[in-house]
């Protein structure tokens, strides 16, 4: 398994019972605003957002979630969730359902009390999961058509996706939040998260630095179609990747020519691959890129890098720095 894989590894009971990623954010408004901690741009989107927030509480269910891979509806709050996904894992955890997550797949390493097995979100197993008696299963993608098979075992399902923007990250959190009964919990969570990016949004130089994100030695990256690179875009850099990303894949694989030729000012790479900053800068034909000849090569965290959740913050702040931290030539 490449880095770049498990890059990619990594979103009827009552009339508003229905929620789609406008209503999420809707029901998120309606909390914050009863906690003090968001305004109503209006008495009618008010009304809306209250009635949205009731109708999400844990004793409201069903509810239907409008999911990546469509409507999910849940008659009763899950109480045994298998999590197939290292971010759901996350964010199932920081917004209190924690308690429900029977089991966890393989890269599901935080937090420490995530109940890591050996599942696999790569190669689901129908048997395996369905071995823990789940309410809901939680995955990132519909590998292997694991959602028909679980769907034939009356066994939910919530493919709840890599978001393409910080903002689509925000809903998937909701949607969670929704499926789990825990709204007020969410709506805190979701809070904090804005107020923490939006710091660290504040704090990031003005330039347009050029940044090339690698993924692996292949030379794929992250362009701005992707939520890592979406990220460096809310950040006013400039992603040398997106020339190559025709396709708007969000993951391209860039030639070293083009690389050389776009001239990144800095360079990020994760402690999971099998180089380090140094092999970068040794590269034949590397050594006239500006992040090279100027010592700009920066490692991060790849958990964090590579998944969206509560821990968004803490990337953003460790991105923020690197750019601010990028030296320049004296003379």
């Amino acid at each position: 398994m490449t880095s770049c894989d498990r890059f990619l590894l990594d979103q009827p009971g009552g009339t508003l019972n229905h929620i789609r990623p406008v209503p999420a954010a809707l029901f998120l408004a309606a909390s914050l605003a009863l906690t003090g901690c968001s305004q109503a741009s209006s008495s009618e989107a008010s009304s809306a957002s209250e009635d949205a927030t009731t109708s999400a509480s844990a004793a409201d269910f069903p509810v239907t979630i409008d999911a990546a891979n469509g409507e999910v509806t849940l008659d009763s709050r899950p109480e045994r969730i298998v999590s197939l996904s290292p971010s759901a894992t996350e964010i199932l955890f920081a917004i209190g359902a924690g308690d429900q997550v029977i089991a966890a797949d393989e890269y599901s390493t935080y937090p420490a009390e995530a109940p890591t097995t050996d599942l696999s979100a790569y190669d689901p197993n129908v048997e395996a999961i369905a071995g823990y008696e789940p309410d809901l299963v939680v995955i990132a993608n519909d590998t292997n058509g694991i959602v028909g098979a679980l769907a034939k075992l009356d066994i939910p399902t919530i493919v709840n996706e890599a978001p393409a923007t910080v903002e689509d990250g925000y809903d998937g959190v909701a949607a969670l939040g929704m499926a789990t009964g825990h709204v007020d919990e969410t709506a805190e969570v979701v809070a904090d998260m804005r107020a923490e990016v939006d710091e660290g949004l504040a704090a990031a130089p003005q330039d347009r630095l050029r940044i090339y994100h690698e993924l692996d030695e292949k030379l794929y990256a992250a362009s701005s179609h992707s939520f890592i690179g979406s990220v460096y875009d809310s950040l006013g850099a400039t992603n040398v990747a997106d020339a190559a990303d025709k396709q708007k894949s969000g993951y391209p694989q860039l030639t070293e020519e083009a690389v050389i030729a776009a001239d990144p000012e800095l360079i990020v790479i994760t402690d999971q691959v099998s180089y380090t900053a140094d092999d970068v800068a040794n590269r034949p034909g590397w050594e006239n890129v500006s992040a090279v000849r100027n010592g700009n090569i920066v490692t991060v965290d790849a958990d964090i890098s590579s998944r969206w959740g509560p821990r968004l913050p803490q990337l953003i702040e460790s991105i923020a720095d690197a750019m601010a931290s990028v030296k320049t030539p004296v003379g």
